[in-house]
């Protein structure tokens, strides 16, 4: 008895010879053009060389890109003698693209033209720029509980089979971020995963993991818009790209170093709102500032702020250059980098060995400024120049790494500076840290401890100042968080001291005394220190104390 003859079967077979056969075909036809052959049926698409092409110039040329690497791009070509591609080759070379073309069969060519359908341009990404969708962040802030949603829409972009799942990924991240106000995005590659955590208001907090191959895909993109090397791995690279919002761009500092299992990248978010804040809206003690605003207006002199990296030293001195900054006046910056831009200040950046703080300050000082900043005193050069422009007729802003404000004088004794100069040079010393402030929505008070009383009370004692000190210290306030997403913290506050320059202290300073003892005789001067400030901010609801004994020392 004769079998049933498939139909469907043998037709499946005969589409197989047809397409072998195809391939074959374009293989002779590569070698009779001189171009090299590419069989796409198991190659991956690349999102970013698919954008650099529109479609309807792809179709017409038959012709689309499906990799690429910075300005190289790899191009599959259906027919060499198209006229079209011509025109396209002449698009691409004039966009500074170096172009590789392969010979590829109809099908080949068809499958890269069929992800066209999967690409949305609203997420374009090239060097410098990643443009996000509208209303992107919008989604987000329309809900309370924005780490929640970050977390399910990173779960359902990472499910996403598309060419968009990178970008998609990554705008998520970028928006969850700016939702969350962080400061900083941490991709941390460990032995089977990589982790994402988010800085929120100076803590680090965990959100997410992907997979090896996933952050692989995110690595490549983000140094692609950073501009940095793709092909380094064992070395640190900086970049830097920009994200273009509905409301403006932001801009994005990226850092790669090597690890055991990857490169770990660090994105700083600079948000130029930052540097809009008022300095009256730092936290600064009303008698503080009352003395600080005479200070800064000063012809001539030094003030240096001093604190740990992160504590927001930059922001306080932009908001002073703000806030002084006149027409007929000339403000010269030296920064590294330069994090944000101030209208109307003439802002230099060192590079490496070859345009040093040193470097820059005595060019600077030629420039004829009226003020100058220099963003940090790290070495002997640039203290002994900084301090000789204080001496010249120009006020000098800068920063130093040290604990406190008493600590910045052996500090510059130990980089190499005179202290018999400190006295005729130095006006202002300051000292910061950032806390977290309590959501005045989610904090409840409680009444003090007779233990914290104590504390409290010898916290106070060396104060000159006793009109400082409140007259009843009885409660302080703590978070109560509403649900299990929030801290009970939104935002934060600076704590601050000072000590300015007296006949006193600058004889005191000329035999290099220790930080102890100057902070004795500054203590005269009647100003509070961190933290005193940060215990009042702390029986105001401001803080919490617990936020404050773990950002400062408070007596035992």
């Amino acid at each position: 008895m004769d079998l049933p003859f498939d139909t469907e079967r043998e037709t499946s077979k005969l589409a197989e010879v047809r397409e072998r056969e195809e391939e074959d075909v374009t293989r002779i036809l590569s070698e009779k053009y001189g171009m090299s052959y590419a069989d796409l049926s198991l190659n991956k698409i690349d999102a970013d060389a698919l954008r650099t092409i529109p479609e309807e110039k792809a179709r017409a040329a038959e012709a689309a890109a499906f990799a690429r690497v910075a300005k190289e791009l790899s191009l599959a070509v259906r027919n060499p003698n198209n006229p079209a591609l011509a025109e396209l080759r002449d698009d691409l070379a004039q966009r500074g693209f170096h172009i590789q073309e392969f010979l590829v069969s109809k099908k080949s060519l068809d499958k890269v033209l069929s992800y066209y359908r999967d690409l949305s341009f609203a997420t374009e990404s090239k060097v410098g720029t990643f443009v996000v969708a509208e209303n992107a962040l919008a989604e987000f802030t329309k809900e309370k509980n924005a780490r929640t949603v970050l977390e399910r829409k990173l779960a359902d972009a990472s499910a996403l089979k598309s060419l968009e799942r990178v970008s998609r990924l990554f705008e998520t991240i970028l928006m969850g971020a700016f939702a969350l106000r962080a400061s900083d995005i941490h991709f941390e590659p460990e032995e089977t995963s990589a982790r994402l955590r988010l800085r929120i208001d100076g803590l680090l907090t965990d959100i997410y993991s992907f997979d090896p191959q996933t952050y692989h895909q995110l690595n490549s993109r983000i140094k692609l818009l950073s501009g940095v090397k793709l092909n380094i791995d064992n070395r640190a690279q900086d970049g830097r790209f920009s994200v273009a919002r509905e409301n403006g761009a932001l801009e994005i500092r990226s850092s790669f170093i090597p690890g055991n299992y990857g490169e770990s990248i660090v994105l700083r978010i600079l948000d130029p709102e930052t540097t809009k804040v008022s300095y009256r809206e730092l936290g600064i003690h009303p008698k503080l500032l009352e003395r600080l605003e005479r200070e800064i207006r000063r012809p001539n002199g030094m003030l240096l702020t001093t604190g740990p990296t992160g504590s927001g030293k930059t922001t306080t001195l932009y908001s002073f250059l703000r806030e002084i900054y006149a027409p007929e006046i000339k403000i010269i910056t030296i920064e590294d980098p330069i994090e944000y831009h101030l209208s109307g200040i003439v802002q230099t950046q060192v590079e490496d060995k070859k345009f040093t703080f040193a470097d820059g300050l005595r060019s600077i000082v030629r420039q004829d400024p009226d003020i100058i900043m220099v963003g940090e005193i790290r070495d002997r050069d640039t203290a002994v120049i900084a301090i000789q422009a204080a001496l010249t007729g120009h006020f000098v802003f800068s920063t130093l790494h040290t604990n406190d404000a008493a600590g910045t004088f052996p500090r510059l004794v130990d980089l190499g500076a005179d202290p018999k100069s400190f006295g005729s040079a130095i006006t202002v010393s300051m000292a910061q840290r950032l806390v977290r402030k309590l959501d005045p929505e989610e904090r409840k008070e409680r009444p003090l401890t007779d233990a914290e009383k104590a504390m409290i009370a010898k916290a106070f004692e060396p104060l000159s100042d006793k009109s400082l000190i409140p007259e009843k210290i009885e409660t302080v306030w703590e978070p109560a968080p509403a649900n299990k997403d929030g801290t009970g913290y939104k935002g934060r506050i600076g704590l601050y001291e000072a000590i300015f320059m007296d006949d006193e202290l600058a004889e005191f300073l000329r035999d290099n005394p220790p930080a102890n003892e100057i902070a004795k005789l500054a203590g005269k001067q009647g100003y509070l220190s961190m933290a005193q400030d940060g215990l009042l901010k702390a029986l105001s609801g401001v803080t919490s104390l617990s936020e404050v004994a773990t950002t400062v020392s408070l007596p035992q």
